[in-house]
């Protein structure tokens, strides 16, 4: 990846009571958010119902070129959910190695693209090593970041960083 393809790096937007530090030093680097992310088994996804209540739901998934894409039913909460609003939320279930992405969601329909993750998916979970393993009502999403908070428990709050996609 290269530079210009990288997100932008800053501190996150918190209270002053939090006690970030104003300066760079201790700031984690994209990579470990990477290897968070394509290392876990789990991840939650966050929706919003119509009526603005939030839905939330373990998946599976994979990370790859900075995206985040997972499966389920079309006939899901979630599904429904983002197809009325495609904002989401996805984190990782450690509260000490913390990864938290804002996303937007997106229907993958290409076929190349699906089968690319479908092979990830494959290798990570042992199952949808191709299309003819999905039925009919399994659609897979492409989760693109545009904001990326993390920090380790441990070295908080000098670790808290944010980054930022452009949109």
């Amino acid at each position: 990846m290269t530079s210009s393809q990288l997100p932008s790096i800053g501190r996150p937007n918190m209270p002053e009571s939090y006690g970030l530090s104003q300066n760079a030093a201790g700031q984690l680097e994209w990579e470990w958010v990477q290897n968070q992310m394509i290392e876990a088994r789990n991840y939650w996804v966050c929706t919003t119902r119509k009526d603005g209540r939030p839905h939330v739901m373990p998946v599976w998934g994979v990370w790859q070129e900075n995206c985040f894409y997972f499966g389920t039913d079309i006939h899901s909460v979630k599904a429904h959910n983002l197809g009325r609003n495609p904002n989401l939320v996805v984190h990782l279930e450690s509260g000490d190695e913390v990864v938290i992405i804002e996303c937007r969601a997106q229907q993958i329909s290409d076929p190349q693209l699906l089968s690319r993750v479908l092979k990830t998916y494959s290798q990570k979970y042992a199952v949808f090593s191709d299309e003819s393993e999905l039925t009919e009502v399994t659609i897979f999403y492409a989760a693109k970041p545009y904001k990326v908070l993390a920090w380790r428990e441990a070295s908080f709050p000098t670790s808290a960083t944010r980054w930022r996609f452009d949109e």
